[in-house]
């Protein structure tokens, strides 16, 4: 005869039964607001710091779509100026490859570049010394080689808690497919993707005053 008897469980049955039930619920909690639901904060001027990476003269003349992108590079600047915007210049190896480029330098008198010898500006005491005196936490970040320097810094600013904003039309590399692979691999590291009239108008957010007639001529151009 099969006896009707359900054993029933111990305390200790019952308690990782609820440890594990609220385990799986932090868990998804995690997952979604990570994966699923992700978090998007628009930029301020308060905020947020214009990081130019190594647009030097050799290497900016070397690079796909140069004039372009030092163009769109150009216009952030102003804008960035316009709306007192901190922006951090850096140099690699500037014996070798030259300075910042009269295009861009013109528009920046008295910044002084921070020259390095590592591809990524966070291996270069003196620069994480700048940004770190900006207390800025949002980094707009522009320059070259995308698949190189800029990828390298990007992820270092990330692991380093900075939010990482990839200005897509404002960096470049020696080819198309190295700047492409380079944005995507920036991207999948956490960084959030943006354009040179995309954050400038996030950085505006209103249109009106002085400063957005200044701003609308610069994009305009």
């Amino acid at each position: 005869m099969v006896s009707r008897f359900i054993p029933i469980p111990d305390k200790s049955y019952f308690c990782c039964c609820v440890i594990l039930f609220f385990f799986f619920l932090y868990y998804n909690e995690a997952v979604l607001s990570n994966v699923f639901i992700p978090t998007f904060i628009m930029i301020t001027p308060k905020e947020t710091l214009l990081l130019l990476i190594d647009v030097q003269g050799r290497l900016a003349e070397a690079v796909f779509q140069p004039e372009e992108v030092a163009k769109n590079i150009s216009k952030l600047i102003r804008a960035c100026t316009i709306l007192d915007v901190p922006v951090l210049v850096t140099e690699q190896y500037p014996k070798g490859l030259g300075h910042t480029i009269d295009a861009l330098k013109e528009l920046l008198p008295g910044n002084l570049p921070v020259e390095k010898k590592s591809f990524s500006c966070c291996g270069a005491p003196e620069f994480m010394k700048q940004l770190r005196l900006c207390k800025r936490n949002d980094i707009l970040v522009v320059g070259m080689e995308t698949h190189v320097c800029v990828y390298q810094t990007s992820v270092e600013l990330l692991e380093f808690g900075y939010n990482v904003h990839l200005v897509t039309d404002g960096v470049s590399s020696r080819t198309a497919e190295n700047k492409n692979i380079g944005i995507r691999c920036i991207e999948k590291a956490g960084a959030s993707l943006t354009s040179t009239e995309m954050a400038v108008f996030e950085l505006l957010r209103v249109a009106e005053g002085e400063k957005f007639k200044a701003i609308s001529s610069i994009v305009k151009e």
